[in-house]
């Protein structure tokens, strides 16, 4: 599974398969609302875009056996949280359950300790993404707790989830 799975740098060129990929109504119920619904290329070009042009932004795009399956990243954090990032990411449908995000988390992990000067990674899941909570965990994030009814999503407030790594945990 470790070599069927590739993160590579975010091109433009994935922007058509990218956007095709992305607009989908079940990817977004899970997202922030910056991820539109629906999803068109002139979105995927702007979103790749500012994450190329970002030093603070390490956007990855993720291949299951040579076949762009969805994106991952890693957002430096300032001031206070400097040494901090957060982990993002998201498969498209025709590729879950495949063990596909876990195997881009643990190489994103291994990007990020390695290359960012980080000691920390976070991320944040909305109270019904079981499946990403379930990925965090399998890596060997920590559950943190729970920000109560913090989100507001598609006219609901729902708790967050949150889950951290440090560098001497993985």
């Amino acid at each position: 599974m470790e070599k069927t799975v590739q993160l590579k740098t975010m091109e433009l060129f994935y922007a058509k398969d990218f956007a095709k990929l992305a607009n989908n109504k079940a990817i977004q119920k899970n997202m922030r609302d910056v991820f539109p619904f629906p999803y068109k290329e002139k979105y995927a070009i702007d979103f790749i875009k500012k994450m190329t042009s970002s030093s603070n932004n390490n956007v990855f795009a993720i291949f299951y056996k040579g076949k762009l399956a969805g994106a991952i990243g890693l957002h430096r954090m300032d001031d206070i949280n400097r040494f901090t990032a957060e982990l993002g990411y998201w498969i498209g449908e025709p590729f879950w359950n495949k063990g596909i995000a876990s195997v881009a988390v643990k190489k994103m992990i291994q990007y990020g300790f390695q290359n960012l000067d980080i000691n920390r990674i976070f991320a944040s899941t909305l109270e019904t993404n079981i499946a990403s909570q379930r990925v965090l965990l399998k890596n060997n994030f920590i559950f943190e707790g729970i920000s109560r009814k913090s989100a507001y999503k598609d006219g609901v407030f729902l708790d967050e989830h949150r889950f951290s790594l440090l560098e001497n945990e993985r």
